[in-house]
């Protein structure tokens, strides 16, 4: 029986391809916990039911995991989450999404002419008050 995920809606319309989103919220449920380590994970198959998606686009999101080292296959039984998924997947974010989005910051900051120290100053208030809303 598959487990009641159709909350999780893919764009159909996203430049991303949908591989690339099933491998993201398979990401996603390693981060939140709800896959632990060398614990099997959804097949192709039942992937492409819970997602209304061909097979071979679902395994191609497992397999670009695999790639990765975030999933291993045994063989005749399925893939399993990595040992180490949940810390690569996080500096992995931390690399591209954040690193990206820091260069993005940066380059705005310097086209509007805000100074390194203005915009530190900025980055350590909004750390802060994110921090204080979690408290």
């Amino acid at each position: 029986m598959i487990p009641e995920v159709r909350a999780i809606i893919l764009n159909s319309d996203s430049i991303k391809p949908i591989y690339l989103q099933i491998a993201e919220w398979l990401e996603a449920e390693i981060l939140k916990g709800n896959l632990t380590e060398d614990e099997r994970i959804y097949s192709q198959y039942q992937l492409a039911e819970i997602f209304t998606i061909n097979p071979a686009t679902a395994a191609k999101g497992l397999n670009l995991l695999a790639e990765e080292g975030i999933v291993y296959k045994k063989r005749g039984l399925g893939m399993f989450v990595s040992p180490h998924a949940k810390s690569y997947i996080l500096q992995k974010r931390k690399n591209q999404i954040l690193g990206q989005m820091i260069r993005d910051l940066v380059d705005e900051a310097v086209r509007l002419g805000v100074q390194r120290k203005e915009l530190l100053d900025m980055i350590e208030r909004a750390h802060q008050e994110v921090e204080e809303e979690k408290e």
